[in-house]
């Protein structure tokens, strides 16, 4: 007896869920109701280019983040990963569709961006994906660019945008602030020690880093939210090795977040990362930063 669900699937690897991302999902959710069927995306543990260049492509979002982001924004549930390594890399199109997606997954509707390729060389397109599933009898929806402000959504766009410090000009892309994930690492303790104590991120090594500066961010742990502001950067007033990490100071908290995984999403850019000449100096510019952040959050929740 087959057990696998019928399901109508989002292909693509969904860096950022951003806005041209939410068009296929969305398309998704209205045929799996048309068809009876379940919603569904799939997506790859890494990124192709990774393996097919040989060169670590950075990204906007891990693989738990991502799966995060589909379900909170747009209610996709049911996330299929594949492994990308060689054997998948050559396979054939059109083996991918039959034996994969139709027979493994249960495909019966396939929803595609317009410039997405796949199988060996990338030889398989939206066009003969079209085709073959017309054939095969089963529905396929090739979703057209999504642009703003003249620009096509996509997450190389918007990669660039984040690597620059320009959160607020992503967020009109993405839909969503950018977000980092992670557990809560020991750090020096140091700003306990001058009032401001702090949670620390470090970033996977896949991971793209943003503008190193201060922000205005928010950070979701355990359900709850709170205001904040983070250093991205290598903290040279404090630190002499270099390694760059997210510090992040909560506005209204007080506990131990060590070992919890949390969320951390970038609002707006305050200030370049610099260099203090004591830690009296670094406290004011903290507190500064502080009350920029408060002052952001007040106009944008009003």
């Amino acid at each position: 007896m087959n057990t696998t669900p019928r399901r109508v699937i989002a292909l693509g690897f969904f860096d950022g869920v951003h806005n041209g991302h939410g068009a296929l999902l969305r398309r998704v959710i209205r045929r799996a109701a048309e068809r009876n069927a379940s919603p569904a995306a799939f997506t790859f543990d890494i990124h192709p280019e990774s393996l097919i260049f040989g060169r670590t492509t950075p990204i906007l979002t891990d693989l738990p983040l991502r799966r995060e982001l589909m379900a909170q924004l747009y209610g996709i549930h049911d996330v299929i990963v594949a492994h990308y390594d060689h054997e998948l890399m050559r396979t054939p199109w059109k083996t991918f569709v039959t034996d994969y997606l139709i027979s493994k997954c249960g495909a019966v509707h396939l929803v595609v961006g317009h410039d997405f390729r796949f199988g060996y060389r990338g030889e398989g397109n939206p066009q003969r994906l079209e085709s073959l599933c017309r054939e095969l009898g089963i529905g396929c929806d090739i979703i057209q660019p999504v642009v703003q402000d003249g620009i096509t959504v996509s997450s190389t766009y918007i990669r660039t945008l984040v690597a620059q410090g320009e959160t607020e000009r992503a967020q009109v892309f993405l839909g969503h602030p950018h977000s980092l994930s992670g557990t809560v690492t020991h750090g020096k303790k140091l700003g306990r020690t001058l009032g401001f104590p702090t949670v620390n991120l470090t970033f996977p090594e896949s991971v793209l880093i943003p503008a190193h500066g201060v922000y205005a961010t928010r950070v979701t742990v355990d359900g709850s939210t709170y205001n904040a502001v983070t250093n991205v950067g290598v903290r040279p007033t404090v630190d002499a090795h270099g390694d760059v990490t997210a510090e992040t100071f909560l506005l209204d908290f007080d506990g131990d977040l060590y070992g919890k995984t949390l969320r951390l999403d970038f609002y707006q850019f305050l200030r370049p990362e610099q260099k203090f000449a004591d830690h009296e100096t670094l406290c004011h510019a903290i507190r500064d930063s502080a009350q920029q952040a408060r002052a952001y959050f007040r106009s944008a929740d009003n």
